[in-house]
């Protein structure tokens, strides 16, 4: 059966609804703005104290091993604890750890690294989990839209506020274990309004994986090329010929996309089908990818291809976590949402390695063809998914 196109009839926005869903978004924007200023902070404290870059990888590694670890046991820790209450956890515990990197020997840091780590991811999976949960329906792409604009926008914060206090000694630290813990205030308010967990899920984490491929490899893909873009486009833009400063500026059109195009992709996940929404934005991001090659002498020209094409990719987090919301309730949501963070979890580690190897083997050109090979593979998927659902 094909995905009907017509949403059912418009569900109000009650007050506890509504309560729920702002303390979830606050919640968790709270924790990117602290997370997109800590790791830098990470990295470049081990650096001061000596630390090679290969520890240093290894070591960053190890917030994949976590979020691999505990995300498959995230709904039994929000059903046991209640899905408010367990976000709470996480975050005053991600708060805490945060300051004890500066004072922990090195070997310690792999310990910190999984309790901080396996805290956010948790933290994530359950406050995207309560977001779909209780948003509307006809309006669930709007909101899932807003989430991933105002997330996207504190992680362009976070950076910000680290460069105005610094990177030197235990302050910075404290700061940003501190904004962590201010991810606490909204949940306290919301603590009622928690999706309901009454009933058990009907399949075991893993099967989610293969029971909403489409959707879930759309986190793949999103953390994938995002994370290689946050992490080797300025790279890309230097070997372009652009100075230091305009191909770092490169990520900042492309996030720029992210934020203001979100809201409209969300909307129309509202009206369309989600599959065919995913299909377009991998497979035009592909071909996007492509054109980054030919852009390399307009400077212009490439900062606006990355605008639309920063809000693409993260049409892929958006519409995926909405068509995750449409099929699943309950239960089978929360351990649904943990397959799609596990899966971009998988992306974060696969997508920056690949696409460094191939900027090594083919140069500039490596990182947008590597971008299009994930891309437009996903975007296969996404069309022979659809056809497989139209036949039966």
């Amino acid at each position: 059966m094909s995905e009907q196109v017509l949403m059912p009839a418009p569900s109000p926005m009650g007050r506890r609804r509504t309560l729920g869903i702002i303390a979830a978004i606050s919640a968790i924007t709270a924790v990117g703005v602290s997370l997109s200023a800590s790791l830098p902070l990470l990295a470049i404290t081990l650096h001061s104290q000596g630390v090679s870059e290969g520890w240093i990888g290894i070591n960053t590694a190890f917030a994949g091993v976590a979020a691999i670890a505990v995300t498959p046991f995230c709904s039994r820790i929000a059903k046991a604890l209640g899905t408010p209450q367990a976000l709470l956890a996480c975050i005053l515990v991600a708060a805490v750890s945060l300051p004890l990197f500066y004072i922990a020997p090195f070997w310690m840091w792999f310990v910190l690294r999984i309790i901080f780590h396996g805290a956010v991811i948790v933290a994530f999976v359950l406050s995207e989990f309560w977001i779909n949960a209780l948003a509307p329906e006809n309006k669930r792409g709007l909101v899932m839209g807003i989430y991933s604009a105002i997330y996207a926008l504190g992680c362009v914060v976070g950076p910000m506020i680290m460069s105005e206090i610094g990177t030197v000694g235990f302050t910075p630290f404290i700061m940003a274990g501190a904004l962590i813990g201010l991810g606490a205030i909204p949940i306290l308010f919301g603590l009622t309004s928690g999706p309901e967990m009454e009933e058990e899920q009907s399949s075991s984490f893993i099967s989610f994986l293969f029971i909403a491929p489409v959707a879930t490899l759309a986190g793949f893909a999103f953390g994938a090329v995002g994370s290689s873009a946050l992490s080797l486009l300025p790279l890309f833009g230097i070997k372009a010929g652009f100075t230091a400063a305009q191909a770092t500026l490169l990520i900042s059109f492309m996030y720029a996309g992210n934020i203001l195009l979100q809201i409209p992709i969300g909307l129309l996940a509202d009206r369309f089908d989600r599959r065919y929404l995913l299909f377009i934005c991998s497979s035009v991001g592909a071909v996007g990818a492509v054109g980054m090659m030919y852009l390399t002498d307009s400077y212009l020209g490439l900062a606006c291809l990355l605008f639309f094409w920063g809000g693409l990719n993260g049409g892929l987090y958006t519409i995926g976590l909405t068509h995750l919301g449409h099929r699943f309730k309950g239960a089978d949501l929360a351990s649904a949402n943990a397959a799609f963070v596990m899966m971009y979890s998988f992306g974060l580690l696969f997508g920056p390695a690949t696409t460094g190897f191939a900027m090594k083997a083919a140069d500039g050109v490596g990182l947008p063809l590597t971008f299009a090979l994930i891309m437009g593979s996903y975007a296969i998927i996404c069309l022979l998914r659809t056809i497989m659902s139209e036949r039966s």
